[in-house]
């Protein structure tokens, strides 16, 4: 399967074909729908398969392989939503389904369903299915070397984990406003941890890395790097003090640090949160919301990348999205529900984690652009504080935007030079009120590897994330020492 193979005949053989569907019959579907007073409803086919492999001591510790394959029907009615799934592709579930979405509405007028196809316009990656790029042996190959790389970086290392995974989903989207919209999407990732070991002291690092690819795209030099970083951060935090704690400024290294853009701002940049009075910028659009020199965009079109979409889980294409402009809010990522009721433009933002799911406004890559301070300009300009080069786990509350980040590697600044490891620095404080605290920004914007995944309202996506090295004043710094 190439590249240029359409996605919506690609989409007719898994997903309509097999199971004696056409337009005639998701037409059927739609008439069932419509008599009632609904505003919209939709189809969403998925038909996925994945695969992981994990490897622990040189030995294979679990291997899995899963088929997933269903169809969403949704039907909405001013705020409310009726939402019903089957995991049997038939004209019999989907016209089950239909009556049991109709319950939100009173009967109405009959309309008529005129479906059309739409052909993507772009390409972001290609078609063809990751877990055929390698057999089962050459999988289980990868992983070993991925070991070894990391033994050899450093005798201290005791024990690695090394995990691959890989899946490959069509999904077509049927609407009532007679759109029609397919896609197929690969995705594959490696991630590795290491645990090292000096004087009855245990530190850990990881690395990884993947993307919108086949299992191709994990060379020996990639393989090397992923490595080379998780025994980089290992090694970091085995020699390191306990972190100080203190208000102080905080430098943030470029990439998979926008972690916390993602989480403190991001999330508080869904139409959903806004539309409901919820978020912390709720209402807020036209204001200044960061320092000047801020800009945040979110952008779906990136090619290959982990949270890129050619289309959404609504069928609309996805869009560079910019969110904070200089430090100007301008808008707000949208799914289509979110946007009619707000009068807003649709930005290509509807996502859902499978078929069994509704569809929610959440974010693609996200990231913050670049600004015109040379890196080492950032650190000299900082007499004490703290440099954190990366980030574990964290977390926010929306309404407030209050947030809790803790860091997987993190430095003192003493006198304009990064000294000192520390470990258990965690990063407190509002994301609102950290933007405008923002005071040089980098020149070095760099993307997260490709290891993001998102959760919301208990669902799971791929995203991304990047942005340059930044420095925020006023952060709240919790350690141990």
């Amino acid at each position: 399967m190439s590249k240029s193979q359409n996605p919506l005949k690609v989409a007719d053989r898994y997903l309509l074909s097999p199971y004696g569907l056409g337009e005639a019959e998701l037409e059927k579907t739609f008439r069932k729908l419509m008599r009632h007073d609904i505003d919209f409803a939709d189809l969403y086919f998925q038909y996925q398969r994945s695969e992981a492999w994990s490897l622990e001591e040189g030995i294979v510790k679990s291997g899995s392989f899963d088929i997933e394959q269903g169809v969403g029907v949704r039907a909405i009615s001013g705020e409310k939503t009726a939402f019903a799934y089957s995991d049997d592709i038939s004209l019999d579930a989907l016209v089950g389904a239909a009556t049991a979405t109709r319950a939100i509405a009173a009967a109405g007028e009959r309309r008529k369903v005129d479906m059309r196809a739409h052909k993507l316009k772009r390409r972001l990656y290609r078609a063809d299915d990751p877990l055929d790029s390698l057999d089962d042996t050459a999988k289980v190959r990868l992983l070993e070397r991925l070991e070894r790389f990391a033994r050899a970086e450093d005798p201290r290392v005791t024990q690695v984990m090394a995990h691959v995974a890989g899946s490959w989903e069509v999904v077509m989207v049927a609407r009532s406003d007679g759109h029609m919209a397919a896609d197929v999407r690969p995705l594959v990732r490696v991630s590795i941890t290491v645990i090292m070991e000096e004087d009855g002291r245990r530190e850990q690092g990881s690395g990884g890395g993947g993307g919108r690819y086949d299992y191709g795209y994990f060379c020996d030099d990639r393989l090397h790097d992923y490595a080379r970083a998780a025994v980089h951060q290992a090694r970091v935090n085995l020699g390191a003090d306990p972190a100080p704690a203190g208000t102080m400024p905080v430098v943030l290294g470029p990439g998979w640090p926008g972690i916390l853009l993602h989480e403190a701002i991001g999330h508080g940049l869904e139409g959903d949160f806004n539309r409901k009075g919820s978020s912390a910028f709720s209402g807020r659009i036209g204001q200044q919301v960061a320092a000047k020199g801020v800009t945040v965009v979110d952008d779906g079109t990136l090619q290959d990348r982990r949270g890129s979409l050619s289309i959404d889980d609504e069928g609309n294409p996805t869009e560079r999205t910019v969110l904070i402009e200089d430090g100007i809010l301008t808008g707000y990522m949208q799914d289509m529900m979110n946007a009619r009721l707000m009068g807003m433009p649709l930005t290509g933002n509807g996502r859902r984690e499978s078929f069994a799911h509704l569809p929610l406004p959440r974010m693609t890559n996200t990231y913050m652009l670049n600004g015109d301070k040379d890196p080492e300009e950032i650190i000299r300009s900082v007499k004490k504080g703290l440099y954190a080069a990366n980030f574990g786990g964290g977390q926010v509350d929306i309404t407030s935007g209050k947030f809790v980040f803790s860091t997987a590697e993190a430095y003192l600044i003493e006198n304009g030079k990064v000294t000192r490891p520390v470990k258990g620095a965690t990063l407190i404080g509002n994301g609102p009120d950290a933007l405008t605290k923002v005071k040089m920004i980098g020149n070095d914007m760099m993307l997260d590897p490709g290891v993001g995944t998102c959760g919301k309202d208990g669902q799971s996506v791929p995203v991304g994330v990047g942005q340059p090295t930044l420095r925020i004043d006023g952060l709240t710094v919790g350690g141990t020492a």
